[in-house]
């Protein structure tokens, strides 16, 4: 996914003077307490709301709302569990049949059966479509005839590997095992797509119409708001709520203000200047606990390869940064210094795996700096994007590289994450950057394949075109693995490599730290950093 995905790529959030939506209360079809309406908060997505083509947190919030997978992630263990999918089953780890639950529909009323999985896997997994999930479907037998690379033309328009066998069932082969593939199946490139789709994506991408527990309620309106509303033909648990309304904010602040005014009633990603006070201002309504997410420096090595292109350089930005004081004196605690590029909450996690390059030692990165050659002009920039509370903790990083690197810094502002994403993803932007990875899915294959991997590159979340043989080969080894121990192992070893090179720099692991209003009970905020929006209920 390209994005705090996203999985996701983690963003923020952004401004907009508006009428808040009012949280009022209605009987619902039963006579019960359910219903209301709410407002929360969101940052403008990058692009149009389409599970295959969303790896940013912030339409990956709207699209969890709108859709539901084969799979779904237990808000607790994080463990998948069948959600649209009867059973997923298989004896070898390669071919695998998938069975569907009766019931469920899509918004305009078109049954979710085998086919409408397979129609939204070969337009993802269709370079002409550019869609950002499109690595997803690398696995699947016949990708690369639909994904040939750069400057060749697809010779296929269907994943061989696809079969639907009848209208609740198909199979899917991939090239080689991967014993992962079912825990895969919950990210939102993997959601369903109607028929209605293909008659013109780019409209449907303003008003999906997904198959979960909310339908769209009107178009997307753009840096102002998206309204979703309750499907009541829903196949699993409906919603409580009647509607929802994402507040799109370019100021994390402003959107923190309106949660204290219950203007808006939930906020998902505080602001910095929140932290302090947050737990005793809101005490039980205040959630705090370990998220998927994993905050780093990115480096565009291909780009600017004259600043970057020497690890002994990025070692030295990676020893020069102080995580500790960040994470105490910024985030006042709410985040825990970055020690492995996987992060604590999935297996494979290795306390303290970064070793040298991830323990402060300011004379050690001085003299790695120096040996080196330093950087071209003894500048860069260090980019960021505005609308999500990050200024305060890279303008920290930037001033601990002046100080104990002699390097001059420039903190740059991108006014909203999709621009520097954008700007990214065509390789206009040579400096540093900020980013931040949610999982897709719990594996520790997917802190490494999605951001690193060769594939990733034109079509994914490798921002920086680290590209590494070794790497590639141990991926693969590990995908193809089928005993889970083993496998972990040399996904452990893929990871080691990304130390040694460190194309990005991780400084900290995120902790869930949102709010929600007196208004609102049941709120449950998922390890990818998402609203569960259908277990609201109003107080």
């Amino acid at each position: 996914m390209r994005g705090a995905t996203s999985a996701k790529w983690v963003a923020g959030a952004v401004i907009v003077a508006m009428a808040a939506t009012a949280c009022s209360t209605s009987k619902d079809e039963a006579g019960s307490k359910a219903g209301g309406n709410i407002t929360v908060v969101l940052g403008e997505p990058q692009h149009g709301l389409i599970g295959q083509n969303t790896a940013e947190s912030e339409g990956a919030e709207v699209l969890n709302a709108l859709f539901v997978g084969l799979v779904e992630y237990d808000n607790k263990t994080n463990e998948p569990k069948l959600a649209v999918a009867e059973s997923i089953e298989t004896t070898d780890s390669k071919v695998w049949t998938v069975k569907l639950k009766d019931g469920y529909t899509f918004h305009n009323g078109e049954k979710v059966d085998a086919q409408s999985f397979v129609r939204a896997w070969n337009w993802g997994a269709n370079q002409d479509n550019a869609a950002e999930g499109l690595p997803f479907f690398d696995k699947i037998e016949g990708s690369e005839e639909l994904a040939p690379g750069k400057d060749k033309k697809p010779t296929a328009t269907e994943l061989k590997g696809l079969k639907v066998v009848d209208e609740k069932t198909f199979t899917v082969t991939l090239k080689a095992p991967f014993s992962q593939f079912k825990t895969m199946l919950g990210y939102n490139a993997f959601y369903p797509l109607p028929k209605a789709f293909e008659a013109d994506p780019k409209k449907f991408g303003e008003a999906p119409i997904g198959n979960g527990a909310f339908q769209m309620d009107g178009a997307w309106e753009h840096n102002k708001q998206i309204k979703i509303k309750r499907y009541d033909k829903f196949g699993g648990e409906k919603a409580k709520l009647e509607g929802v309304t994402f507040k799109i904010y370019d100021n994390l602040d402003t959107a923190y203000n309106d949660l204290r005014a219950d203007t808006i009633q939930i906020v998902d990603k505080l602001p910095i200047s929140a932290m302090a006070t947050v737990s005793q201002e809101f005490g039980d309504r205040y959630l705090y606990k370990p998220e998927s997410g994993v905050g780093y420096v990115g480096l565009p090595l291909k780009t600017n390869p004259e600043a970057f292109g020497k690890v002994e350089i990025r070692k030295a930005i990676s020893m020069a940064i102080d995580r500790d004081a960040i994470t105490k004196t910024i985030f006042n605690g709410t985040r825990k210094p970055a020690d492995d590029f996987i992060s604590p909450i999935v297996p494979g996690y290795r306390k303290g795996a970064l070793g040298e390059v991830g323990t402060y030692n300011p004379t050690k990165a001085k003299e790695l700096f120096t040996q080196a050659g330093g950087i071209p002009g003894n500048k860069i920039e260090l980019g960021y994007n505005a609308d999500g509370g990050h200024k305060e903790w890279i303008e920290a990083v930037a001033n601990q590289l002046k100080a104990n690197l002699g390097l001059e810094v420039t903190a740059k502002p991108f006014a909203k994450f999709g621009d520097m994403l954008t700007d990214l993803g065509d390789q206009k932007y040579k400096g540093a950057f900020r980013m931040a990875w949610s999982m897709d899915y719990p594996a520790a294959e997917n802190y490494l394949r999605p951001i690193f991997s060769k594939i990733a590159i034109d079509h994914g979340s490798n921002y920086g075109a680290y590209e590494s043989a070794e790497f590639e080969a141990l991926m693969d080894q590990a995908d193809k693995t089928a005993n889970e121990a083993e496998a972990l192992k040399l996904y452990q070893q893929a990871d080691d490599v990304i130390i040694k090179d460190l194309p990005y720099i991780p400084v900290f692991t995120y902790m869930s730290s949102s709010a929600y209003s007196k208004s609102v009970k049941n709120v449950e905020i998922d390890a990818q950093g998402r609203m569960d929006l259908a277990k609201v209920e109003l107080n």
